[in-house]
């Protein structure tokens, strides 16, 4: 019924549910009508509400009596409560079960969640035991993080110590790069410490036909610069700068860029970024300026091409904010 009623012109529409609405009120045995109470304003606005599918389903189920307020989700099929329910975060859907609690309780909704927070983990490959519980693999998942965002070695021991995940530097970057719990801070400071994991995590980024800008600033989304220059920044740009290259070698042949001038590249953006959009900085860098400026460092690239990358910056920003 719901597709043949959604398919008429919305006048149509509302005729066709306000017939099928006094035939329902015909069929509770032809009762008087009161205002207000069954075919005036508040039952066209609980059906407006609602929508006339599930009005009448609902409507249907209660045995032809109207209730306003709330929809009782154990009075709708399985399915459709269940959608209604995975719209909700970890905190609701506890509070959700308390009401509902085989609703609320349902695997598929707990494991949606753990996988939308936690996008990879090695425990979702694996054959799972009997009495697996996706609610506590999320509450498992959720402490994890918080003893990360507190010491990243214990964290990522907790996550070993439940079977969450593997120690393996491929297993830990794919963690690392589909989790958005994790501090940057402690993330910066753990990744300073695996260079192993850092190397597969640079390997996960693909930036084919970016433009070097946008690349840099999807680069330093996942793994943040350092706030001050030193041996782990110079290390992320030389690691992005080969995969760059890596990624787009049909620009790479047509610019005649190598890591090295992608490198320099790189510098003279970060460079760029903080001379435009430091308050500090009362003489801005102009755009002939810094094309003279990257041309005596990267000889091989064009003035068109710097002139786009002073653009970029002037018009969005910050590489690395």
């Amino acid at each position: 019924m719901g597709q043949a009623l959604w398919r008429l012109p919305p006048r149509q529409q509302q005729q066709l549910q306000e017939e099928l609405a006094d035939r329902l009120a015909d069929q509770e045995g032809g009762r008087r009508r009161e205002p207000g109470r069954d075919g005036g304003p508040q039952r066209r606005a609980f059906q407006h509400c609602y929508g006339p599918d599930i009005y009448h389903l609902l409507r249907t189920r209660r045995g032809g009596k109207e209730q306003h307020g709330f929809i009782d989700l154990e009075m709708l099929p399985p399915e459709l409560g269940i959608t209604i329910l995975s719209y909700l975060n970890a905190t609701d859907l506890c509070l959700a079960g308390c009401v509902w609690q085989d609703l609320g309780n349902d695997e598929y909704l707990w494991q949606g969640l753990c996988k939308s927070t936690w996008g990879h983990c090695s425990i979702y490959n694996r054959r799972l035991p009997a009495g697996f519980s996706y609610r506590r693999l999320y509450l498992q998942l959720d402490e994890g993080s918080l003893t990360f965002n507190a010491n990243p070695k214990e964290g990522i021991s907790y996550f070993m110590s439940k079977g969450i995940l593997v120690d393996h530097p491929t297993e830990l970057a794919k963690f690392i790069f589909y989790t958005r719990r994790l501090n940057w801070k402690m993330l910066r400071i753990y990744l300073d410490e695996r260079r192993d994991v850092l190397d597969e995590l640079v390997t996960l980024h693909n930036f084919s036909n970016q433009f070097l800008p946008n690349a840099l600033r999807d680069f330093f989304k996942h793994i943040h610069a350092p706030e001050e220059r030193g041996e782990y920044l110079e290390t992320l740009i030389t690691k992005f700068s080969h995969r760059f290259c890596t990624c787009n070698p049909g620009l790479v042949q047509e610019l005649g860029l190598s890591p090295d001038a992608v490198y320099v590249l790189c510098y003279s953006l970060i460079l760029l970024s903080i001379d435009l959009t430091s308050p500090h900085v009362k003489n801005k860098m102009s755009k002939r300026e810094f094309i003279r400026n990257t041309r005596r460092a990267a000889h091989n690239v064009s003035d068109d091409f710097v002139g786009h990358l002073y653009d970029n910056i002037y018009l969005i920003g910050h590489v690395a904010a």
